[in-house]
């Protein structure tokens, strides 16, 4: 974990180089304007961006998401894809362990969401493996157009899936913080969900708690992301606009824009595709 930084409370910014990219990255973790403790945090590292939005309730939530990201920090970038999910499904084991065993004043146990990226080798080629479990979510902006690649596992995501409510009115539903999986929270073991995409040049990953989601609908989002001139902006403004309506809970958002890649005569190389979304097993 030594090369690794864990936000919380703060914003911060940087560039990692790897795998032939520029990841120029930022992330602005807020309390919010309700909130009386932060349980959000964010882990960043080279290849690495992850997210846990802890609950539990008094300090249980912010321990919960804190061994999360501690324990998904040993997890190593630029690894062959199969290979590092079979590690993190190994780590997030572990962490289970570490949540399940925090104390609480309350019946509530301890718990967190996880979330984000981790950049891999895939048929020799730079991808994202993105992870999730609970309802904090990954996107990404690819040519002006915003992608969920998580879904949500939350009570109000199953009934949009059955059709009974729309996505916008999950958004303001007031079952919408009841989740269905989580790293703790008295679960049995932790069921988190895997996809596959390819790194491109142009694209910008987006990784957020339910804070950000829960004010802003998905339109706003991909303006702002789209319309930032650096990631750092992106971040920021992100945040000052659930600010803006509220922010009823924790706001955590991290943005990492992939550069373009330079080829062997030293010129850019742009991405000339776009690529799919691949769920793994």
């Amino acid at each position: 974990m030594d090369s690794a930084t864990i936000v919380r409370d703060a914003s911060r910014c940087g560039t990692h180089t790897l795998g032939g990219l520029r990841l120029d990255w930022a992330v602005v973790c807020n309390v919010g304007r309700v909130r009386e403790t932060n349980e959000d945090a964010a882990l960043v590292a080279p290849g690495i961006y992850l997210l846990a939005d802890g609950m539990g309730g008094h300090d249980s939530g912010e321990i919960a998401s804190e061994a999360a990201l501690v324990t998904l920090a040993d997890i190593p970038a630029m690894g062959e894809q199969t290979d590092t999910q079979i590690q993190l499904i190994e780590l997030l084991a572990v962490a289970q362990g570490k949540i399940g065993a925090i104390a609480t004043e309350s019946d509530r146990r301890a718990g967190t969401t996880a979330t984000g990226a981790v950049l891999v080798t895939h048929e020799g080629e730079p991808h994202w493996l993105v992870l999730n479990i609970g309802d904090s979510r990954t996107y990404r902006l690819q040519s002006g157009v915003l992608e969920q690649l998580t879904v949500d596992h939350s009570q109000v995501q199953e009934f949009v899936d059955a059709g009974f409510i729309t996505r916008e009115q999950a958004r303001v539903d007031p079952r919408r913080n009841v989740i269905t999986r989580a790293l703790g929270a008295g679960m049995a073991e932790p069921q988190a969900d895997f996809f596959s995409l390819a790194a491109l040049p142009g694209d910008i990953i987006l990784v957020c708690s339910d804070g950000l989601t829960g004010e802003l609908p998905d339109e706003e989002i991909a303006d702002i992301l789209g319309g930032a001139e650096s990631a750092e902006v992106a971040a920021e403004s992100l945040v000052e606009g659930a600010l803006a309506l509220g922010a009823h809970d924790n706001v955590t958002v991290v943005v990492v824009e992939v550069g373009a890649t330079v080829s062997e005569d030293g010129t850019f190389e742009e991405a000339t595709s776009d690529e799919g979304v691949e769920e793994t097993d």
